[in-house]
């Protein structure tokens, strides 16, 4: 109820503009009376980002930096969740891959300077929260389609955005350094509650500003605290009659409850060129680098066997609660435990390089792009998993709403309760991007009636993306002792043991490769999960720039011929795996028409339409070539088993945008919009009917739909008073009739739909001082949190509230403080569109203080 409440006062926000605007005008005289208000920081930043989109002949959404190396967020992944029609989603309580317009990362294109980069998720989607604040001055978030972007975004291309050294005025530095303060860790022994941050950018400029240098780093310890409860799901076929009344009671497989006290340690490095050769020749070089490396002891308990499978448990049932068939609490006697004591590493990086050159022939505009990046993401999941010596009773009730109560029954935080213990390795994985590309771009102005300037060009790019595992599990060599478990108790959870030197009595137990790879028999499993995908692609576009008087825009065509293999493991009725490799080629031709219709002299008022073609990519790892198929010896009857598909084309959108925006005053906007997007080839996992080696084929997979459209309405208020005060607001209507193809009978709907999307930003800024405080909505959604494709959930509504205040001590010191997640919002998962299937995670709230300084 409270979620609802809120997105209503979200919503609420745009009965405002008009008194808002009237009682200004009716308090302007005053106002200049008092004295002139000073442009900068937070009002700064609205007016630039706001004049950026007022100028775009896309329909954009900007976000500006107030001042060298200070985005108001720690990332811009936070910056990116805030406006309008965009969201994220979480990972380790950070804002991390973005939701946009009804539609998942799966339709988010991602370019730093313009440019693709290579990710570390097995899919396309980029991690934004690897991009600090300190390397970037803004971004742009193209909400509509032109012929000149780089192809692959349907919901939207996010380009982010470098300094640009010759486009400040003489030496400039900054330093920042944070002080983080995580309260869930008092919760949790043996967690951090306190980490530091320290980021800085250095920009100057040579040889009479013909030479411009920017330098920028980040570093952040940041703590990796969590505390989970998660539903494994129920028994939806095979359960029991557990009160008699002749229908089957659908019961839990078991629980799960965690926590984790690691540490997420990221840093990166910008390094960046600007050469004005001549007045007619101007070349860049760059590179971005950045790292991160996860190390996140964890503890759990699994509490299974409860299941009662064909009713085979009946007996050890008691205090049922049933609720729609499904049991949500009961006790049950005689059911064993497992505690688990973990250790999750991942080490993630991603370099990206450009060259640019700009340059001048007579009447021609010439440019030539040549960039790489490679991403990569080194995983291992290690497990100390033992089972308790004797059964005990479970109670639970799992009623939904975020319900957990359970208790086990025994001592849980006794290391003489549990047996020997088994060390799993599961898995060892490493996954590899690399992408190459080379643009070049043509320009000239004309005078042809309304064409005014013409650009062409051309983009090539090469691809590669590959993934391998390795799993192993191992028996001890020797004994643990109990003196070598500590007790860990949890508020809120039943007490935990835990190894006191994890790494080092493992590796005594266990021996000192415990955890190397090197020379260890990959599994059938690790065999069938390996995959490499290659994609060549070329485009060619030609776009003309309109210009009346009353209007402009442009009109433009980009042709997309690729070609992609997708190679892997086979496996006939368990045989021994043999590569296998398909592929498939398409060509795409995406035009695009924007126009924007000035209604008074000063175009302060805008009608603005678009019209565009667009296309998202098939996600790579579903491109795999693996399979793993059943062969009947009755060669009438279908091969049958669960593959990659090659084949995948892309997800294909007619779409259409209308907006009116009104820039009412400087740093202020009403803007009114409605989207639809006709999708076609939507790709969901189904039973694809196919033909195998020239057999009939029924498989498991990813498929191209047949899509349907998603549609929706936005609305935006920003304004910015003489007092100091400012407000920035939005909300998102999206509906959609494209469906998941899960669960059966009741799927979800498309991924990443948010029905209502929305929040609000009141600041101020005046005599040194700055404040903001906002509140973000979002209704539920589906996504999918893991690696495995088709995995999705849906993640309950949520509202984020932050806080950052700021004191200008000197005119070079300002001092910060903030907390982020005020409210304490948990992130909570129903699997199976079931209500009583939840996981529940605590991120908690975190605080920063901080100083940053400008040299």
């Amino acid at each position: 109820m409270k979620q609802k409440k809120l997105s209503w006062l979200i919503a609420s926000l745009f009965t405002m503009p008009l008194a808002c605007t009237e009682a200004m005008a009716q308090s302007q005289p005053a106002a200049e009376a008092v004295q002139q208000v000073t442009v900068s920081g937070i009002r700064s930043s609205v007016r630039n980002a706001l004049a950026v989109k007022e100028a775009s002949n896309s329909m954009v959404e900007v976000i500006a930096s107030e001042d060298i190396g200070k985005l108001p967020d720690t990332t811009i992944a936070e910056s990116l969740a805030r406006l309008p029609g965009l969201s994220s989603g979480l990972d380790r309580g950070n804002a991390s891959q973005i939701v946009a317009r009804g539609l998942g990362p799966r339709f988010i294109g991602a370019t730093l300077n313009g440019r693709e980069l290579a990710s570390s998720e097995p899919a396309r989607a980029v991690r934004f929260e690897q991009f600090p604040s300190e390397s970037l001055s803004g971004a742009t978030v193209y909400k509509t389609q032109s012929a000149e972007l780089v192809e692959g975004g349907v919901a939207t291309t996010i380009d982010l955005q470098t300094v640009q050294p010759l486009k400040y005025s003489g030496r400039q530095a900054t330093l920042r350094a944070d002080a983080l303060y995580y309260p869930i860790s008092k919760d949790v022994p043996g967690a951090d509650k306190t980490a530091p941050r320290v980021g800085g950018v250095y920009i100057d400029q040579f040889n009479d500003r013909t030479v411009g240098v920017a330098l920028a780093f980040s570093y952040q310890d940041q703590p990796s605290v969590q505390k989970n409860i998660k539903h494994w799901g129920f028994n939806e076929d095979h359960s029991g009659d557990l009160n008699g009344d002749g229908k089957v009671d659908k019961s839990p497989w078991g629980f799960e409850d965690g926590v984790k006290r690691g540490n997420d340690k990221r840093s990166s490095v910008l390094g960046k060129v600007e050469f004005k050769a001549s007045p007619d020749a101007f070349i860049t070089a760059d590179a971005y680098y950045s790292q991160a490396k996860i190390r996140e002891p964890g503890l759990s308990h699994w509490s299974g066997d409860v299941g009662n499978w064909d009713g085979w448990q009946k007996g050890n049932y008691s205090n049922v609660d049933i609720r729609n068939g499904y049991v949500v609490g009961a006790s049950v006697k005689d059911v064993g435990l497992t505690t688990n004591d973990t250790l999750w590493t991942q080490d993630m990086d991603t370099l990206a390089l450009g060259l640019n050159g700009k340059f001048n022939a007579g009447a021609w505009k010439l440019e030539g792009d040549l960039s790489s990046s490679r991403s990569g993401r080194d995983s291992q999941w290690r497990d100390l998993r033992q089972f308790s010596k004797n059964n005990g009773t479970i109670s639970w009730a799992f009623t939904g709403n975020e319900r957990q109560d359970y208790s086990f029954g025994q001592d849980t935080g006794n290391p003489a309760a549990f047996g020997a213990a088994t060390l799993y390795v599961d898995t060892d994985g490493h996954l590899n991007d690399k992408l190459t590309a080379l643009h070049l771009n043509a320009s000239r102005d004309l005078d042809a009636g309304p064409l005014k300037r013409i650009k062409m060009g051309a983009r090539a790019t090469d691809r590669e993306k590959s993934y391998g595992q390795t799993t192993w599990n191992l028996s001890p060599s020797g004994t643990i002792a109990d003196s070598d478990y500590e007790r860990v108790v949890v508020k809120g959870f039943a007490p935990y043991i835990a190894l006191k030197d994890f790494m080092g009595t493992t590796t005594k137990v266990f021996g000192a490769s415990a955890f190397d790879p090197t020379g260890r028999v990959k599994t059938q499993n690790d065999l069938l999960s390996g995959w490499k995908v290659t994609e060549r692609s070329t485009s060619l576009y030609g776009q003309g720039e309109l210009e009346g008087e009353n209007y402009r825009g442009n009109v433009g065509l980009r042709v997309v011929r690729t070609r992609q293999t997708g190679e892997g493991m086979q496996s006939l009725n368990g045989a021994a795996p043999t590569a296998v490799s398909e592929g498939s080629s398409y060509t795409e031709f995406l035009p695009s028409l924007n126009l924007i219709f000035g209604l008074d002299e000063k175009q302060e008022r805008q009608v603005r339409f678009s019209l565009a073609r667009a296309m998202s990519r098939a996600p790579l790892d579903e491109m795999r070539g693996s399979r793993n198929l059943n062969v009947d010896s009755n060669p009438a009857q279908p091969l049958t088993g669960s593959a990659g598909n090659p084949g995948l084309k892309p997800m294909m959108a007619n779409q259409v945008d209308l907006a009116y925006q009104w820039y009412f005053e400087k740093g202020s906007l009403l803007s009114a919009g409605l989207f639809y997007k006709q999708i076609s080839g939507y790709i969901g996992i189904t039973g694809d009917t196919t033909t195998i080696n020239g057999r009939s084929a029924v498989i498991t997979r990813s498929v191209n739909g047949e899509g349907g459209n998603v549609r929706g309405l936005e609305l935006i208020y920003q304004q910015s008073f003489a007092n100091g005060f400012g407000i920035s607001s939005n909300y998102s209507y999206t509906a959609s009739d494209i469906k998941e193809n899960f669960p059966a009978g009741h799927p979800f709907p498309i991924e990443g739909l948010m029905r209502h999307n929305g929040g609000a930003t009141v600041w101020y800024e005046r005599d040194g001082y700055e404040a903001r405080l906002s509140a973000n909505y979002h209704s539920a959604f589906v996504r999918n949190p893991t690696w495995s494709a088709g995995q999705l959930i849906e993640n309950e509504a949520e509202t984020f509230v932050s806080m950052n205040l700021a004191k200008q001590l000197t005119p070079q010191l300002q001092l910060r403080f903030g907390i982020e997640n005020l409210t304490n919002q948990k992130v909570v998962y129903t699997s199976a569109n079931n209500p009583y299937q939840q996981e529940v995670t605590e991120f908690g709230r975190r605080y920063n203080l901080g100083l940053t300084y400008k040299f």
